[in-house]
């Protein structure tokens, strides 16, 4: 499903560069540093460039989720996106049982596997709604990033290559 919606978006952005595409794509929720590594494979970009652009592509976003996210929701429930915030909060707030017992590890690790609905967004929700500070939540969201991004990098790059 990423790969087809990764296609859809490079076929639709030809005449932009690479780079920028990646980096954008890194920076949108769901497909994140994942979906920018698989774009960047598919667009043919050299690792030594792709790694680094997706990395701050995701990264990027993610301490304006962790101090604006609360303002953000409260300020959308007053509009008719109010159903839409409430569904992300229920996820988040589901999503955060694994985490609230291990806390900074918890976080780690749910952001560093690569599956879906398991990104440094969804970790950056998840830090907010168990009302962790900036500093305890955006060390571990990194780190799985940055995790997540060496797995991906190997399914994207290494294994492709070999065939």
């Amino acid at each position: 499903m990423a790969e087809s919606l990764i296609t859809s978006i490079t076929n639709g952005l030809s005449n932009i560069p690479s780079e920028i595409i990646i980096f954008v794509i890194s920076m949108l929720p769901i497909l994140e540093l994942r979906g920018g590594l698989i774009a960047a494979s598919i667009l043919k970009v050299d690792f030594i460039y792709a790694f680094p652009i997706c990395l701050i592509g995701n990264l990027l976003p993610l301490p304006f989720i962790l101090l604006f996210i609360d303002k953000i929701f409260e300020f959308l429930k007053k509009t008719p996106l109010k159903k839409f915030v409430e569904h992300f909060e229920k996820k988040a707030i589901a999503k955060s049982e694994s985490v609230k017992k291990y806390r900074k590890w918890g976080l780690f690790t749910f952001v560093a596997v690569p599956l879906p609905g398991t990104g440094g967004w969804t970790g950056a929700l998840i830090a907010s709604a168990l009302r962790m500070n900036l500093k305890d939540s955006m060390i571990p969201i990194s780190l799985g990033v940055l995790t997540a991004g060496i797995i991906m990098s190997i399914l994207s790059y290494a294994i492709p290559s070999l065939f």
